[in-house]
């Protein structure tokens, strides 16, 4: 029989590969390393290629498209379930197999350099950034350990050193004031490679067409626009904006059986940072909407909706239920092609806005 379809098991130096028929009956299986492997696909007559969305996947993925190969990457948390047994390469394979007949698990798009270059740009970014609070923690514990208490806020961190390596009257070791001198300069340092970062992040937001739809969304900025514009890409491959917020994470949970029905908290599956900057940037649209209401301006139909939503709710659930909104707004306004209007008259279930 020959084989129509590959499963592969990536790895790092030692990939499995497993040949199956029409049948989804494995009739060739083969363990190479990496540089066999790159060559292992060549000279095949065209396959379906089932791969793990996992780390290299994607530059496999495209190296095999060029090849003339159709690929699907498939999320590796659905695949799990189907793997039997003892966890082994061969088992993988297995699974892979098994778990492309499933109508239900929907591929991953194959990335392009420039998204998942992007991509690293903002985990580069977050890693910076949880260095310099590292680093403002550090100094923060070791001055308070010798009676000098520095203020709320990273803003105060720098001048509340400065002055006290200027004290000479403090208990301050001369030999770990020449360190904290040295912890300054690295902290100012790494806020520069975040602002340089930050600004390649708006370069590409003017370039993107994607990313300049979504600035027109309330609570969405360069880094959240370009965030979605890597991680999801076309938003149209949802097939409703209720399901790219489920795949995002923002959606209730349910637990329901027969007539009863019960929704929780919200599931928290998907992406965990673009689900961190919907909530975090529907907490900062919520609290413009609350100032301008103080001031007497008007108000568009999603900030009136929202709210309503915060005073019978709490400001948590009102900022949730404003990132779901937004995801699904988002989703509606690429499927049309439009720019995001907040005074759109569409209404959702329950009749809200």
């Amino acid at each position: 029989m020959h084989a129509t379809t590959v499963a592969i098991d990536l790895a790092k130096d030692v990939f499995e590969l497993g040949f199956a028929d029409d049948q989804n009956r494995i009739v060739e299986r083969r363990r190479l390393g990496r540089s066999a492997f790159a060559r292992s696909l060549r000279d095949r007559v065209p396959l379906c290629v089932i791969m793990e969305a996992c780390g290299s996947a994607h530059a496999w993925a495209r190296t095999f498209e060029r090849q003339g190969h159709r690929v699907r990457l498939l999320p590796a948390h659905d695949v799990r379930p189907y793997v039997r047994r003892n966890k082994t390469d061969r088992a993988d394979v297995g699974g892979l197999l098994e778990a492309a007949r499933c109508p239900d698990i929907h591929a991953v798009p194959v990335k392009s350099p420039q998204q998942q270059g992007v991509q690293a740009l903002h985990r580069i970014r977050e890693h910076l950034k949880a260095s310099r609070t590292a680093t403002i923690n550090l100094i923060r514990g070791l001055l308070r350990e010798f009676g000098i208490v520095i203020a709320s806020g990273a803003s105060k961190v720098h001048p509340a050193v400065l002055a006290a390596l200027d004290d000479v009257d403090n208990e301050v070791p001369a030999a770990l004031r020449d360190t904290l001198a040295e912890q300054l300069v690295r902290m100012q340092d790494l806020q520069r490679q975040v602002a340089t970062i930050e600004r390649r992040l708006a370069e590409f937001a003017e370039r993107d067409a994607q990313s300049q739809r979504h600035l027109h969304a309330p609570g969405i900025g360069v880094i959240t626009a370009t965030a979605i514009s890597a991680s999801v890409g076309p938003l149209a491959r949802f097939r409703s904006g209720r399901h790219f917020a489920s795949w995002i994470g923002i959606t209730p949970r349910e637990h329901s059986s027969g007539n009863r029905r019960h929704l929780g908290r919200i599931s928290k599956r998907g992406d965990s940072y673009l689900r961190m900057l919907l909530i975090h940037g529907a907490r900062a649209a919520l609290r413009s909407a609350r100032i301008r209401q103080q001031h007497n301006t008007p108000l568009n139909r999603i900030e009136q909706w929202a709210l309503s939503v915060q005073e019978r709710q709490g400001h948590n659930k009102a900022a949730v239920a404003l990132a779901n909104k937004t995801a699904r707004r988002l989703w509606a306004s690429e499927l049309h092609g439009a720019r995001y209007d907040p005074n759109h008259g569409g209404r959702e279930r329950g009749g809200t806005p």
